[in-house]
């Protein structure tokens, strides 16, 4: 019989907590072509994610696979430069795995970035979008399983899933840079394909204001951790048939490397006020890894 989850948790959280100089508060899941990000902790210790146990390898360039930890100000932080997506041919259980560890070791809260295609005629490529709700188009759950093999209330309430003082936190800090914060609902599917035009067309009547390939699942398995979440799109193409233009996942990575600075100010300005919360009671399904792994749902 294959491994608990929370047995590979405690076989992965053995090899990282001796690495980490202390336990992070804020996690920042980095998306395509926003992993330089990374390069703004300041003597940060690195860790190749292929030295964790179970840890799944992504195949998509500008996913480097690499976790940063360190502090920003005063804020104990990592940044996951690169994440593995659903079409790579994963279980959702590897795709969220990332995330229980995250959990497991303390995290507080989650940030999640991630490159989308526009579906709101209103955006334009480098937009930055706020995700205040998702939709899950994919019709699959990272918590189907086994009861045993749960770190959290199998089902988690979702309502306000992006946390509402966080996103107030970063509608100010958009605000004290100057910077246009678009706000919207995030789609979630499968890929690897891009979207045709009439699923565009589909996802926008049906609520959607951005799609991408990833993310969503993360946040299910958030907030069953009990972790507050703020989610970042960078809108780096109109959907297709909202342009004449053909997609290509080069352009993508590339407008996101663009954009990629406008992001990491508003991140910055996030962690300070970050910074002067004080640090969250540890909460079982969350907090210290044995919190976390001792709560069976």
């Amino acid at each position: 019989m294959d491994k608990l989850l929370k047995e590979k948790i405690g076989e992965a959280l053995a090899v990282l907590q001796p690495r980490l100089r202390e336990k992070p508060r804020v996690a920042i899941i980095l998306g395509s072509g926003l992993g330089r990000f990374s390069d703004l902790i300041p003597d940060a210790t690195q860790i190749d994610t292929a030295e964790i146990p179970h840890y799944p390898h992504s195949t998509v360039p500008g996913h480097a696979g690499r976790w940063f930890a360190g502090r920003l100000g005063r804020l104990p932080v990592v940044a996951v430069q690169g994440r593995v997506h659903f079409y790579e041919g994963y279980t959702l259980a590897q795709v969220t795995f990332p995330v229980h560890l995250l959990a497991s070791l303390g995290v507080e809260t989650l940030i999640v970035t991630t490159a989308s295609g526009g579906l709101n005629p209103g955006f334009a490529a480098g937009d930055l979008m706020l995700i205040t709700d998702q939709l899950n188009f994919t019709f699959s759950n990272p918590l189907v399983g086994r009861p045993e093999d749960q770190l959290g209330p199998r089902f988690p309430d979702m309502m306000h899933c992006y946390d509402q003082g966080l996103l107030a936190i970063a509608r100010d800090a958009a605000s004290g840079l100057g910077l246009q914060l678009r706000e919207g609902v995030f789609c979630w599917v499968t890929g690897p394909a891009y979207e045709t035009a009439a699923e565009v067309r589909m996802l926008h009547l049906l609520g959607g204001d951005a799609v991408s390939m990833s993310t969503a699942p993360e946040v299910i398995v958030a907030r069953q951790r009990h972790l507050r979440v703020l989610g970042i799109s960078l809108i780096t193409n109109p959907g297709t048939g909202l342009s004449p233009a053909k997609l290509t996942h080069e352009e993508v990575t590339a407008t996101a490397n663009q954009a990629g600075e406008r992001m990491g100010q508003l991140l910055l300005e996030v962690a300070r006020r970050l910074e002067q919360e004080p640090a969250r009671p540890e909460r079982a399904g969350r907090g210290a890894a044995t919190a976390g792994l001792e709560a069976g749902g």
